[in-house]
């Protein structure tokens, strides 16, 4: 197993452990959610359960209370008509009767006027000897509580005006507190969850808990609110009587709301945290490699060097010792490449030169060499469409042909030494474009950019760098890029290199 092929098993272990960590978390995490949700509703549930219970209690007092009220206004419309009867019976008539009911009242308030609006009697009044200020006060709250009934007396008119018994008021306000208790509980008992009590037209907050004191006074605000309550649970209806409706609205408690959200900012604040660890180290590791890659680089420019001052120093002394310069020529081709060699290895981590010159000399340059050194079997054709002279780039020549010649020999390995390569160089708008082709058994798609990874190899003996240093020269060094054009199983791969014209 290459070294390519370990990291990228490393990569997906990594990343299954990952997706499996993230999702037991969002797994255990939802599940707790569900069941504080799964509580909180059933105390909610029980909550409105015990609200129905006491608007139950509420409606049959106030059918209670209708009923008392009705009896005292029987009361008062039986006085009222023992009082007629009284003014209109003959003079030997038995009044017996008629006295007692007049008597029996001891809890209604009245109070009689004449057709002037001048105090004729009154009886049951708070105080039992009021002054005429108390009298007027309190004709002015039986006139706004109730209408009058007439009573004929003789040539005149007189008005009764009542009110309701002190008793009566006492349980008026009872009933009041016991409603307003009622909201109260309503409200305390929500405990942490946000609760609108709304009247029936759900415009006015009755009560309110949990809540922001400036989304119930906004109208706009309230409405929004309503909305997103009522989307997460059903108002609660509360019938106080046969007339009176109205709603509780409410919704998950933000301690609810949070711990739901709370797995996701924690996984993506752990994320963050990873991937700018990652970077960081990424960006250490880079440097760390460039670093010892520029040092083999020169390392093995400075090894290569001596062995090489001493073969030219050889090749003079074979000249002086008379061997035919002809005998010779290959070697001092030979020489002249590992000159190039080291010579490129030299440059590797620093800035070099860039000349302009015309891009095809460079490419014909690498195929003469290399025509002889391959197999037979192989045959390179170039096809210069911009001719020999166009085509000006800036190019640094060692490096750039480097880069082709490793295409070369890939696409070499790639036929098994069997086949045609083809190397188009074209010239579009601003570009100059070179399409090396080969009639090889070809690269799958997903591994297109892959083979520029270092490491990356499908070879026994290869280390995985050739590709990587083609990309590195012709982006880093040169500002172009390389890349797979199209390949297809066992037809062949053609890579392209764009670079501006100088």
């Amino acid at each position: 197993m290459n070294l390519y092929s370990r990291k990228q098993r490393t990569k997906l272990i990594l990343f299954l452990l990952a997706t499996t960590i993230v999702g037991v978390s969002l797994w255990y995490s939802n599940r707790i959610v569900q069941k504080i949700r799964s509580e909180e509703r059933q105390k909610v549930q029980l909550w409105s359960e015990a609200i129905q219970k006491r608007a139950k209690l509420v409606n049959y007092t106030q059918k209670l209370f209708d009923n008392l009220r009705m009896e005292e206004r029987k009361k008062v419309n039986l006085w009222f008509s023992a009082v007629n009867y009284l003014i209109q019976a003959p003079i030997n008539a038995n009044l017996g009767f008629v006295d007692n009911i007049i008597a029996d009242n001891h809890s209604i308030p009245i109070v009689v006027v004449d057709d002037q609006g001048q105090i004729v009697t009154y009886t049951n009044l708070d105080q039992s000897q009021p002054d005429s200020s108390a009298l007027a006060a309190e004709l002015s709250i039986m006139k706004r509580t109730h209408k009058p009934l007439q009573i004929d007396v003789g040539q005149g008119k007189q008005y009764l005006y009542y009110r309701d018994s002190k008793l009566f008021r006492e349980l008026q306000q009872t009933m009041d507190d016991l409603i307003n208790s009622f909201i109260s509980e309503t409200v305390i008992s929500s405990a942490s969850v946000p609760v609108l009590y709304m009247d029936s037209s759900l415009q006015r907050v009755i009560a309110s808990g949990n809540i922001d004191s400036s989304t119930v006074s906004n109208r706009d605000a309230l409405k929004q609110k309503i909305e997103s309550m009522r989307s997460q649970n059903e108002p609660l209806v509360v019938r106080l009587n046969d007339k009176e409706t109205n709603f509780i609205f409410y919704e998950d408690s933000f301690i609810l709301t949070q711990l739901k959200f709370y797995p996701y900012y924690m996984l993506t604040a752990i994320g963050v945290f990873l991937i700018v660890s990652y970077l960081l180290f990424s960006t250490f590791r880079n440097a760390e490699q460039n670093q010892v890659w520029v040092g083999m680089a020169k390392e093995t420019a400075h090894q290569l060097g001596t062995p090489l001052s001493s073969l030219m120093a050889w090749v003079d002394l074979l000249k002086l010792k008379g061997v035919a310069e002809t005998d010779l020529l290959e070697l001092q081709k030979d020489l002249s490449r590992l000159q190039v060699i080291t010579d490129r290895f030299s440059k590797i981590g620093s800035k070099p030169e860039l000349e302009t010159q015309p891009i095809a000399q460079s490419v014909e340059h690498v195929v003469e060499y290399l025509r002889p050194r391959i197999s037979k079997r192989t045959t390179i054709q170039v096809h210069n469409q911009i001719g020999p002279e166009g085509g000006l780039c800036k190019l640094n020549a060692p490096l750039f042909e480097w880069v082709i010649e490793n295409l070369c020999k890939n696409a070499v390995d790639a036929m098994n030494g069997d086949g045609q390569i083809d190397i188009h160089i074209k010239d579009r708008a601003d570009l100059i474009l070179i399409d090396i082709r080969d009639t090889g058994k070809g690269i799958p798609k997903h591994l297109h950019k892959t083979v520029f990874e270092p490491g990356y190899t499908t070879k026994k003996r290869g280390w995985g760098l050739g590709l990587s240093l083609c990309k590195r020269i012709i982006e880093k060094y040169h500002g172009g890029s390389i890349f797979v054009k199209g390949s297809e199983n066992q037809k062949g791969t053609t890579f392209r290199i764009a670079l501006d014209k100088a």
